[in-house]
């Protein structure tokens, strides 16, 4: 059913806010260009109302973690049929831009900045050519939102394209207008399906079952904790964790830390876990991930903010080597995303070759 939503003022006779309307969607997206943060505090944008080579215009593109694209649609005055399709068609478009297509569209919108440096100082990561644009998902921004759009979206996202929409309502506070936000479906899901997806353009296979999981950030995460105590884990952010929620037990991963190479193949044991639920098994018995792992203050102090708390997914390792022993070859596979399902050849060469270094991989 559409999605309604109120806000009440607190006291002891609580009374509802009256709804209220922008000026414009072009408000809306003005508002939105100033402060990314109205959509999500993950994405960078890039570009706003560009040209396709079909003819229209893209209202906004950004960019997130993993170097995918994100299309953004306001949805005006037209109807959800209108939208949708018109979305799916600047979509086609999006999904063939290259690199070097994608740096022009940042420099037009920043006034000549260069995307790479960009990047690097939003997400603290260098901008992987490789990666750049392997999947995309299309955001439909909407002031209302009708039965219609939402059977439209659940049956694309139903057959694994990541599409979802984030409906914003106006409300008078005095001589204020405050704005609310709902999404249609979880974000999180929509990235783990973008993450699902994610292979090379014309370069694809059946998947292969096993999981890639990137365990990063030196800083805030210990390589030795997760191989003593058997864990993966990533936070920070909604982003980084969400994907965390694609693997169950008994699935397969092979884990790689960002710029050093891949340290283990593991099988999972539990689903995904908060930190603050989480234990580990130490030589004084089970204790708390919180007391008793390397970066618990660090963890502790978002403990309790679901959006970036540290998740955890406990794993039974099978074969493991050192940071400093990390494997690194040429040519193969790695992703921003903290886990991901990849369907392409480079995969299976992957697996393929770390087979023949862990070699414990099936115990």
């Amino acid at each position: 059913m559409p999605i309604h939503h109120a806000i009440w003022r607190v006291g002891e006779q609580p009374a509802p806010l009256v709804s209220s309307r922008l000026a414009s969607e072009q408000q809306l997206e003005d508002m939105i260009v100033r402060d990314t943060r109205i959509l999500s505090s993950e994405w960078m944008l890039i570009g706003r109302q560009e040209v396709t080579s079909h003819g229209g215009r893209v209202d906004l593109l950004a960019i997130a973690p993993d170097a995918s694209l994100v299309l953004i649609e306001l949805k005006r005055d037209r109807t959800p049929r209108e939208i949708i399709a018109q979305a799916l068609d600047y979509a086609s478009w999006v999904e063939q831009l290259t690199p070097d297509r994608v740096a022009q569209i940042f420099q037009r919108f920043s006034g000549g900045k260069s995307l790479d440096l960009a990047f690097q100082e939003r997400f603290g990561i260098e901008l992987d050519e490789e990666t750049l644009n392997q999947s995309h998902q299309i955001i439909i921004v909407a002031a209302e939102l009708d039965p219609s759009t939402e059977r439209i979206i659940g049956y694309l996202n139903a057959r694994d394209i990541a599409i979802n929409v984030v409906f914003f309502q106006v409300f008078e506070h005095g001589t204020d207008k405050l704005l609310s936000r709902a999404w249609l479906i979880d974000p999180g899901e929509t990235q783990a399906n973008v993450a699902s997806n994610t292979t090379a353009k014309g370069d694809k296979e059946p998947w292969n079952g096993e999981f890639y999981v990137s365990f990063g950030d030196a800083a805030s995460r210990s390589w030795e904790d997760a191989r003593r105590f058997g864990f993966i884990s990533a936070g920070g952010g909604s982003w980084y964790s969400q994907t965390l929620k694609l693997l169950s037990p008994g699935d397969r991963v092979w884990v790689k830390i960002p710029k050093r190479g891949y340290v283990g193949v593991g099988t999972v044991l539990e689903s995904v876990q908060p930190v603050k639920d989480f234990k580990v098994q130490t030589e004084n018995g089970e204790q708390p991930a919180l007391l008793a792992l390397k970066y618990a203050d660090r963890y502790r102090l978002t403990a309790d903010d679901p959006e970036r708390a540290e998740y955890f997914v406990r794993v039974k390792w099978l074969d493991t080597v050192p940071e400093s022993a990390a494997i690194n070859e040429v040519g193969l596979f790695g992703n921003q995303n903290t886990v991901c399902q990849p369907t392409t050849p480079k995969w299976r060469h992957t697996v393929e070759r770390l087979k023949v270094a862990f070699l414990k991989w099936s115990a």
